[in-house]
């Protein structure tokens, strides 16, 4: 059978086993059937939970602080706290040293959808001893109101860390949440740090493909053996639900443990790199991190970066960097340091970077060093750029021409 057809047939028959929500007539909520392999399940090594709301099955597994995943140990996330305590500034991704945090991923029956549901909740937290992976199964689609339930993501307040979970895990939680609102106690809207976000931020250009996987093997030293590849997890629940046989659902278990161990070290291993702890990196990257700073208003932060790019990388390696490190020196009113920077750009940058250096040239030279000559060399130089870069679409080079020409208007009664 397809892999499409054998989504279709999971997605009738979660149809006909999700359990309807209690109606407001009903005094008390009509638990669902226990299925006929808990038994077969927990001799695999799952867990059987009973709550209110049914049945939910689950594994923990306790890692100690030097458990070593890829380059890192686990405890190298207490040395990423203690940076940002350390810090003298703000950032999205700063946790403080006493914050709850919880590191969370989903395996769902699909992507998309209300009849998408969760079978596996995967935390993994800090305790006074260790590291603490705590992982709950969808006993059944029917049992999904215990599932949520026992999560106690009503009743706990942290920080979730996530790798686009902003996008896919916590609205789908959210949706799962509201299906069953009329039984379970309200959600709690948590903090959340996506660590895809910085991945993006860190890695533009630089790396091809940012799945999780991806960046295990190029950036933090992990490679997966014998793994289970996500698109199969929920055929996989399917055949565990119908057969009652869990092996191969032990399998996905171990892909969402080696997914949430990968959030504390690649949580790390951005702290590190904003605080310029990893000397490995590109160029590029470290120009990326100059222009996050920046973004984010944090300008001494941001010079600092790109200027240690400048000054360990060559000229072409460093073209971009010198560009973001002008426009920081420009609203420094550090107007000399500035035009050095952007001419040092113009060589190595891509013609619309290239276009807004001459055009930031031919202002500081007018407007703040008071040389009309140079500003006029920048301007016809910008012009030149324009007519000769035949990508750019017809409608937004006249755009530019008609601004440029009024520059060089006002330049040439300058002079």
């Amino acid at each position: 059978m397809s892999y499409e057809n054998k989504i279709l047939q999971m997605k009738k028959m979660l149809g006909k086993k999700v359990q309807q929500p209690v109606t407001n007539e009903q005094s008390t909520y009509q638990k669902p059937i226990i299925p006929n392999y808990v038994n077969q399940w927990e001799k695999a090594g799952l867990t059987r939970i009973d709550n209110e709301f049914g049945i939910v099955f689950k594994r923990q597994v306790h890692y100690p602080f030097h458990y070593q995943h890829g380059h890192y140990p686990l405890q190298s996330f207490f040395d990423a706290l203690i940076k940002w305590q350390s810090a003298d500034f703000d950032h999205p991704y700063a946790l403080d040293v006493d914050e709850n945090v919880l590191f969370f991923d989903t395996e769902t029956t699909g992507l998309k959808g209300v009849g998408t549901q969760i079978f596996l909740l995967g935390f993994l937290e800090v305790t006074k001893h260790d590291f603490v992976l705590t992982q709950y199964v969808l006993a059944d689609p029917a049992h999904e109101a215990a599932l949520l339930f026992e999560s106690r993501l009503w009743q706990k307040t942290a920080t979730i860390i996530t790798y686009n979970g902003k996008s896919f895990d916590w609205p789908q939680l959210e949706t799962r949440w509201t299906l069953n609102q009329k039984v379970l106690p309200k959600l709690r809207t948590q903090r959340q740090i996506d660590l895809l976000h910085s991945s993006k931020r860190l890695w533009k250009n630089d790396m091809e493909r940012l799945k999780l996987k991806s960046v295990e093997e190029e950036k933090l030293g992990f490679s997966r053996v014998g793994d289970i590849p996500g698109h199969l997890a929920p055929i996989i629940y399917l055949d565990a639900v119908k057969s009652g046989v869990p092996d191969a659902l032990m399998k996905v278990l171990v892909h969402n443990e080696w997914d949430l161990l990968s959030l504390i070290t690649l949580y790390v291993h951005s702290t590190y790199l904003l605080f310029e702890q990893s000397s490995d990196e590109s160029a590029n990257t470290y120009t990326n991190i100059g222009k996050w700073y920046a973004d984010l208003k944090k300008r001494p932060q941001s010079v600092n970066v790109l200027e240690k790019v400048t000054a360990q990388f060559d000229a072409r390696e460093a073209g971009n960097a010198q560009f973001y490190l002008a426009l920081q020196l420009k609203k420094n009113k550090q107007y000399s340091e500035a035009v050095d920077a952007f001419v040092a750009s113009l060589h190595f940058i891509e013609p619309r970077k290239k276009l807004q250096a001459l055009e930031q040239l031919a202002i500081i030279y007018e407007h703040h060093l008071k040389d009309m000559k140079q500003a006029l060399v920048y301007t016809l130089e910008g012009i030149q750029l324009i007519t000769s870069t035949e990508d750019w679409r017809m409608e937004q080079k006249q755009k530019w021409e008609i601004s440029w020409e009024k520059r060089l208007h006002r330049l040439g009664n300058k002079q």
